[in-house]
């Protein structure tokens, strides 16, 4: 029989959980200070009283009023949540003589602060649990042994009553005591860390332990935002044996798609990469708009230039880019590498392909892109990510990358991502009779025939044009070639 199931009240963090925490167990909610304990754990509890469940809140560190403040600023009202303030200033000592006689002595210590606790376990009869923090909690006890005896018949207390519960520890408490992991039946832990290039903080959310559940392993980016905490689930794009899709995308320039044999194919990358200034971002931005003309949904990210600019420049060169933003068949965002996780980037790619049946996706360029990444990771296992997805949608991808040498070797790409890509054009410079020339060539083509010659490439205000191929002349990827004798 399969268990049964509570939402988190973040349905990406469910997600993460294959469908949310199992009901009726105990969990440990582990971070720093300032890792968002407090925020998720709330979060956790409200959502439970908006489905109309019986929720107890108990606090030992922050008193209730100062939490009900701090959650003003999410929207959040505690109203109908139950809220035990057992802080230090409103502790009650003076029960310290009573006698309680519900539960056994094996199972609570007469001291006030665990004898409040279970008695109001006992009239409340909550379905939902938070205590935070049980770290003050091992303060209260005269040793370690005393704290673990209650802590763990307490986490069998609440198993035995079907209280499903949040614990809320300190990582430094739980490296000491590691009997109470092994009580629990699910481990969470959030982080708050500087990047690998000290420059903004990583926030993320991991499961370390659920009793009787899969879940998706990993660090998975979260941020906490204006409604709360946003997690962002780090899937694995699964690869697939499924061919190109049949759908072609000419470019509406006669000389390239010649050169092409009628265009690139659906579920296929293609790179498209030369120095600054050659006109690839152009190019790019002539196939999204050739896709959204048709009816395909396209959408660029840039990392580096504003769209306005992007936008400015297609305009002058000809592209209906105005009417297409316009109909909503082609959106522009400019992205801020600093600001954006990159596991937050493929959420947001997956719901323009889902919801918004967006069927080409431009990324500009891989170094902006490898900007933001390098501050979470290997760049490489994210755009593989982001690019197994697309392709497995059945979508136009295509990449920009910039490469350093405007002369001299040819280099498809610096940072060695060519094995991900489908087709790959490169445009150079090159030098004709004392004159400056762009040409392009198609390097590769996976999904069907092309001419492998090189071309002129020209910008003029009445769109791009590729002319006839070069002939009489070698050496020209050198961007000094010489006529053939």
């Amino acid at each position: 029989m399969e268990a049964t199931r509570i939402p988190t009240g973040i349905p990406a963090l469910d997600e993460i959980l294959r469908g949310g925490l199992v009901a009726s167990r105990s969990y440990l909610i582990v971070g720093e200070t300032g890792t968002g304990k407090t925020v998720l754990s709330l979060q956790w509890l409200l959502d439970g009283v908006r489905r109309g469940e019986r929720c107890l809140y108990i606090t030992l560190a922050e008193p209730a009023g100062e939490v009900a403040r701090n959650v003003a600023g999410f929207g959040w009202n505690l109203e109908g949540l139950g809220i035990l303030d057992l802080t230090p200033a409103d502790d009650p000592t003076e029960l310290a003589g009573d006698e309680y006689h519900v539960f056994p002595p094996s199972e609570v210590e007469q001291t006030p602060t665990w004898r409040h606790i279970y008695q109001e376990l006992e009239e409340k009869k909550p379905d939902r649990l938070v205590i935070d923090s049980v770290t003050q909690l091992r303060y209260l006890s005269s040793d370690e042994y005393q704290f673990r005896k209650h802590i763990l018949a307490l986490v069998a207390y609440l198993n035995r009553v079907g209280c499903t519960s949040f614990l809320v520890f300190e990582p430094s408490l739980l490296d000491r005591e590691t009997s109470v992991a092994l009580a629990v039946d699910g481990v969470i832990r959030l982080r708050r860390e500087l990047s690998a290039g000290r420059v903004i903080d990583l926030r993320s959310i991991q499961i370390e332990k659920l009793r009787g559940s899969d879940y998706l392993s990993g660090l998975h980016p979260m941020r906490i935002a204006s409604k709360g905490i946003e997690v962002f689930p780090h899937r694995v794009s699964q690869t697939g044996d499924s061919p190109p899709g049949s759908l072609q995308l000419a470019s509406g320039i006669a000389g390239l798609d010649a050169m092409l044999h009628g265009g690139i194919y659906s579920g296929t990358t293609t790179l498209i990469s030369g120095p600054a200034g050659v006109g690839k971002t152009t190019l790019g931005m002539q196939f999204l708009t050739q896709a959204a003309s048709k009816g395909l949904p396209a959408v660029l990210f840039t990392f580096e230039e504003s769209a306005a600019s992007v936008i400015a420049r297609s305009r002058a060169v000809g592209m209906p880019v105005d009417a297409l933003l316009q109909s909503g068949k082609l959106r522009v965002c400019r992205l801020n590498p600093m600001q954006l996780y990159p596991d937050e980037l493929l959420e947001w790619v997956k719901k323009m392909v889902e919801e918004e049946h967006v069927r080409a996706v431009m990324v500009d360029s891989l170094r902006g892109y490898q900007l933001a990444m390098e501050q979470f990771g290997n760049m490489d296992a994210h755009l593989f990510n982001l690019v197994t997805y697309l392709n497995s949608r059945d979508v136009f991808t295509l990449l920009i990358n910039e490469v350093e040498h405007i002369t001299g070797d040819v280099r498809f790409t610096e940072i060695g991502v060519s094995y991900l890509i489908d087709d790959g054009l490169l445009l150079r410079y090159a030098e004709i009779e004392a004159k400056i020339v762009r040409v392009i060539g198609c390097l590769k083509k996976r999904s069907g025939a092309y001419e492998p010659e090189l071309r002129p490439y020209t910008i003029t205000p009445d769109g791009l044009h590729v002319g006839e191929p070069l002939t009489g002349l070698h050496g020209l990827l050198t961007g000094v070639p010489e006529r053939l004798e």
